[in-house]
């Protein structure tokens, strides 16, 4: 599990349950509430520090927590806590949450392929997460807030924190093909099925209504969102 181009198991392409359905294998059953570049990360200084020579800004810089290659042994290698990998390409991207490390398939709680950003919420009765042809992980402070303003966003950018990377608010994507767009609502980053207040798949015009209560939106395949309202 866990190797270069591994397919996330029961990624929803072109199917959509009526109810919910995850775009991950596994079903975490706790319902536990839990991008672009935001202060959300955990240890990020507002306004960086001032250059005592010439008065120029120095930007804060973010501190990896781990790689985006490897096994980590939760508790020892890796803190239960909420997680942020950006900047991946091409869907290659790989992780997955694992309650043992035998490396079968009843080992999986969830996991995903990813194109640009994803949240990952790393529980402490989680034994392994694995990751695979990722960008570094950083750390998120979950009490962090945001005043994100902007009216469009990628369609294939992955995981948006609501409030922090994207406003609540309706908006529309067009021009989709082939139902490869996919966009989910979600009230945490544990990628259990609890996690997914609504999805669907999508061909030509998709308009969706983001919450104020959502935490994440996710989107993968999608033309670009464009707020309407």
């Amino acid at each position: 599990m866990g190797t270069k181009g591994k397919i996330a198991l029961g990624v929803v392409v072109g199917v959509v349950v009526i109810g919910a359905v995850s775009a991950n294998a596994g079903g975490d059953s706790d319902k536990e509430n839990g991008g672009k570049d935001t202060s959300a990360s955990a240890g990020r200084k507002p306004g960086g520090k001032t250059d005592g020579k010439n008065g120029t800004t120095k930007k804060a810089v973010k501190k990896a927590a781990f790689g985006g290659d490897g096994d980590f042994e939760v508790g020892k290698d890796v803190k239960p806590g909420t997680y942020r990998t950006t900047g991946n390409t091409d869907g290659l991207c790989y992780w997955e949450r694992a309650k043992d490390a035998s490396g079968e398939a009843d080992s999986l709680i969830a996991n995903d392929n990813v194109s640009g950003t994803s949240y990952v919420t790393v529980k402490a009765t989680d034994k392994l997460f694995k990751s695979s042809d990722c960008k570094d992980w950083e750390a998120v402070d979950e009490k962090a807030t945001g005043t994100a303003k902007s009216s469009r966003f990628k369609g294939d950018g992955g995981m948006y924190r609501v409030g922090v990377d994207i406003a609540p608010g309706t908006y529309r994507s067009t021009g989709n093909t082939d139902d490869l767009c996919y966009w989910e609502r979600a009230k945490d980053a544990l990628h259990s099925i609890e996690s997914i207040r609504a999805n669907n798949n999508v061909t030509g015009s998709a308009v969706v209504t983001i919450s104020a209560s959502d935490a994440y939106f996710k989107t993968t395949g999608c033309q670009d969102w464009k707020k309407t309202a």
